[in-house]
């Protein structure tokens, strides 16, 4: 008479067989694991060190010395605040993620409602070139809009003087008008395929029978289409805030010109490790990005978990 197993051992004996042992999976992962080590913990453990030192690029001070939460202090000093300083630079960045976050929402979010359901050629050139603008390198696309945007003879105020509204020189009158419609032109293709794949996952009769029911398209917008796509909408305004308030494109546009009118934080970051050779202020400056930007996906990985169904709600 056969003594029944225990469920644990049931459960173990019905298990396949591992097809690797314990120290074969350590052994396949350590080297990702270096590569992490090597080029991510290790330049952050520096970058951390050197913002607690007076370190330059060249000069006396390119050994560096401790000198404590002095360069964040720096950072914060009203002498140096406004303008052209820090806080000078995180009112431009605020300014230039607001508008490229609403283009790139509003412009993907619109594109993806009108081609939705759709097939076809249309639908698959736009959604080409669109996709092309996003994957495309980053150097020949800011070319391409320093020509597009030029003064005399750029496209853009080819059609404006043909409309009768005259041709200003975007890069010096209007700068950071002209940053934030090229990253709205770059970054609308991550937000129209989110969304397309959002809408993709709506089961049709939600809407049909909302039209039957006498619902125009905004109210079925409003009521069936919006609340379908939040969790979407939410890593859209996240990831997108995330990728625009760290970018440094623009600086192939305008270089954080005229007058620091685009002195984004990458720039200002940029420049003052670089062109100021002051490593501590600008490794300082770095952390401190880096701050920010786990404050934001905090907020957004708490946004995200009190939408989550509760166990047997």
């Amino acid at each position: 008479m056969s003594v029944p197993l225990p469920r644990a051992r049931r459960a173990a004996a019905a298990r396949p067989p591992a097809l690797l042992s314990a120290r074969a999976g350590v052994g396949f992962l350590l080297p990702a694991l270096a590569f992490i080590a090597l080029f991510l913990l290790v330049p952050f453990a520096w970058i951390v060190a050197v913002s607690f030192t007076n370190q330059s690029l060249l000069g006396a001070n390119a050994q560096g010395q401790f000198v404590g939460l002095s360069n964040y202090a720096r950072m914060f000093d009203a002498a140096t605040w406004l303008p052209g300083g820090f806080g000078y630079s995180l009112i431009v960045t605020a300014i230039f993620s607001l508008g490229s976050l609403a283009g790139q929402v509003t412009l993907g979010l619109t594109l993806a409602l009108l081609f939705h359901g759709q097939r076809g050629p249309w639908r698959e050139v736009v959604f080409t070139l669109v996709t092309l603008c996003w994957i495309l390198p980053e150097v020949p696309v800011a070319f391409g809009w320093l020509s597009f945007l030029d003064r005399d003879f750029g496209l853009l105020n080819v059609l404006l003087r043909a409309l009768h509204l005259g041709s200003p020189d975007w890069t010096l009158d209007h700068p950071l008008a002209a940053i934030i419609l090229f990253n709205i032109w770059r970054g609308t293709a991550f937000s129209m395929l989110l969304f397309s794949a959002a809408l993709a996952s709506i089961p049709p009769s939600y809407l049909e029978v909302a039209a039957v029911s006498g619902a125009g398209p905004w109210r079925r917008f409003w009521d069936i289409t919006l609340p379908s796509i939040r969790p979407q909408l939410l890593s859209a305004l996240v990831l997108i805030s995330l990728w625009t308030f760290n970018t440094f494109g623009p600086y192939l546009i305008t270089a954080g010109g005229p007058l620091n009118k685009t002195d984004i934080v990458a720039i200002h970051t940029y420049r003052v490790a670089f062109r100021f050779g002051d490593w501590g202020l600008g490794t300082a400056i770095a952390m401190f990005t880096m701050l920010l930007n786990l404050l934001l996906t905090a907020v957004y990985l708490l946004a995200a978990r009190r939408r989550e169904p509760r166990a047997g709600a």
